[in-house]
């Protein structure tokens, strides 16, 4: 197996994954903060981090994945306000939300989910290390980190100190001994209806101070990979980076690794934007599979365009490898293959480059159409079960119901027809109802794929 490599933002390099404790490696991954249903772009850094961890211990490493919920948050307390509701109540049935719809990923729980609201007294005791070593002052009821007062700080988004915005808005300006603070503790405000008791005053955590404390509580300092979007990079990540070393005088992680943003016509994906696709929506137009296949068809680190035609493009993949699964028997496959297996598995190791996997698994998938009879499936289902596509290969004898094959007709007799716009709209009605449709010798044959 190849050594494993990953890029490090701080360092801006590939470089190889070392674990901190020989055989192990752990994982922490920003969550969602849960005051309305994920959106596609959240489900990326889930699928990212989750099949990078199914690649680790592929290669025998014993992998800790933990990722968080935000439950505590502004955003939180506005949109419950709004609603006219409770921000508890709200953040109880988003944090459900979230997890049945990543659950139709099919990629299994993290390790760890550790909620925030459930990690008060870490932060507490967080913020008080903070406050005894002098980095962090009270204010009137809120806590403020002494950004200055971190000789490392920007060292990890590599931006001038003088330029950067905590985007706090006003929040607090009169309070703090400089604008470049950032709040670790925020006094409970007229309307916020959930709060805790702390040394300094009754109030809830900042942002950033509660990844630190989940983060360090469940895996320690110094710990393999934390993850993310490359949105999160500043102020959160800096943030938690800042107050890991000023507090244990120690980084946080050895690899800060994150994901490229989701764009709909080159503009990122976000709710404060409008641009969003619910990821349930998503699941129910285009199946888990088809979207699996998807997020992997580019590089982690690269933007990546959330289109109709990227998306085809992947439920056809889906639609061939289920067809090859009729040709594949258990067993070994033929040993002049075996080269493409292995520059699979290397792709991974190397940043864990899918795209580049993808193309010497396509390539084995080709080889495998042009054998006579039938072929050893053991690396392609093993190249499927990193990526957690599998079940691809498992037989099915599904037969079509009469009103899909009376659209599979009526698309033959367009076809016949010379009405291939009509053929078109039928193929995607078949598609929506979990069939592919496939023009053979003397008529057509119909294949499950992933349905919606």
């Amino acid at each position: 197996m190849n050594a494993v490599r990953l890029y490090d933002t701080r360092s801006r390099t590939v470089r190889p994954l070392e674990p901190r404790d020989a055989g192990k490696v752990g994982i922490y991954a920003c969550g969602p903060t849960v005051y309305a249903r994920i959106h596609i772009g959240n489900a990326r850094p889930f699928v990212v981090f989750s099949l990078l961890a199914r690649f680790l211990e592929h290669t025998g490493l014993d992998v800790t994945l933990a990722v968080n919920v935000t439950d505590v948050n502004d955003k939180i307390y506005a949109a419950a306000a709004a609603a006219g509701g409770s921000s508890v109540a709200l953040a109880a049935e988003m944090t459900a939300a979230y997890r049945a719809d990543t659950d139709r990923l099919g990629l299994g729980r993290p390790d760890h989910e550790p909620l925030a609201s459930e990690s008060i007294e870490a932060i507490i005791e967080y913020i008080e290390a903070l406050i005894e070593c002098g980095h962090a002052y009270v204010a009137d009821g809120d806590v403020y980190f002494r950004v200055r007062s971190d000789a490392g700080y920007g060292s990890l988004s590599r931006r001038e100190l003088d330029t950067m915005d905590q985007a706090e808005g006003v929040e607090g300006a009169a309070l703090k001994e400089d604008p470049l603070d950032f709040a670790l503790w925020k006094a409970q405000k007229a309307g916020e209806d959930s709060s805790w008791q702390a040394p300094w005053g009754r109030g809830r955590p900042g942002w950033h101070i509660e990844c630190s404390a989940m983060a360090e509580g469940l895996l320690g300092t110094g710990f393999d990979i934390h993850g993310g979007g490359l949105d999160l990079l500043f102020p959160h990540h800096e943030n938690e980076a800042a107050q890991t070393r000023a507090a244990r005088g120690v980084e946080l992680t050895r690899h800060w690794v994150h994901n490229g943003m989701l764009e709909l016509g080159s503009q990122k994906m976000a709710k404060s934007v409008g641009n969003i696709a619910p990821l349930y929506e998503v699941l129910d137009r285009y199946g888990r599979d088809t979207l699996i296949l998807f997020f992997c068809g580019a590089h982690y680190r690269q933007p990546m365009d959330f289109a109709d035609g990227p998306l085809k493009q992947a439920g056809a993949g889906i639609a061939r490898l289920r067809e090859l699964a009729r040709k594949l028997e258990p067993g070994p496959s033929p040993a002049d293959l075996g080269p493409l297996r292995e520059r699979f598995f290397a792709g991974l190791a190397d940043d864990f480059n899918t795209p580049s996997a993808l193309a010497a698994m396509w390539e084995w998938v080709r080889e495998a159409f042009r054998r006579d009879g039938p072929v050893g499936g053991d690396d392609l289902r093993e190249m499927l079960e990193v990526l957690a596509l599998a079940n691809l290969l498992d037989a099915s004898d599904a037969e079509a119901p009469a009103e899909v094959v009376a659209l599979a007709v009526a698309r033959q007799e367009a076809r016949s027809g010379g009405d291939f716009a009509r053929a078109d709209e039928l193929r995607a009605k078949l598609a929506l109802a979990g069939w592919s449709v496939r023009d053979v010798d003397g008529g057509f044959e119909l294949l499950p794929v992933d349905p919606p």
